[in-house]
């Protein structure tokens, strides 16, 4: 973590109140935000969908990587504090070490929702009113989303 820390050291900290918003789910702001210390809640269409206090847990990742609006909106539950990165897409392009800390952010929330997933399965599948869901998240998990822009050919 220090070294990620390491990283962001200089940067703008910005500091949030309780309630105030950090993201709001729809806006752009080409921006990364990394907890220094506080407790936000993370809501998807006003529902409640997680919460973090963990050091080091970085918000606007998604949209910066797929080059979309956010898509969560991040609320400060405690006081919160936050290293903020502009121009995160570049940002992340220039950054190997910090883009595979992310990688490795992803792919720890990936496997948790795998995890459960499995549990839910096993827990409910034969269900009739539940199989159709669970059919449906498992597609969801295993599938290849369309893109909405092709990729940059390198340039020869």
């Amino acid at each position: 973590m220090s070294d990620i820390f390491d990283i962001l050291k200089g940067r703008e900290v910005r500091r949030y109140s309780p309630g105030q918003n950090v993201l709001q789910q729809g806006d752009e702001t080409g921006c990364l935000f990394f907890l220094i210390e506080g407790s936000v809640d993370i809501l998807k269409d006003n529902v409640r969908v997680a919460s973090a206090s963990e050091p080091g847990v970085v918000f606007g990742e998604l949209a910066a990587i797929l080059g979309v609006h956010h898509t969560a909106t991040v609320r400060a539950v405690t006081e919160s504090s936050f290293f903020v990165v502009e121009g995160a897409a570049d940002f992340l392009k220039s950054s190997p070490e910090m883009s595979h800390y992310i990688c490795k952010l992803l792919a720890r929330r990936l496997d948790s929702i795998n995890c459960y997933f499995v549990e839910v399965k096993k827990r409910f599948e034969g269900h009739e009113l539940i199989d159709p869901m669970i059919g449906a998240l498992e597609a969801l998990l295993h599938a290849q989303p369309t893109r909405s822009r092709p990729l940059k050919r390198p340039q020869s």
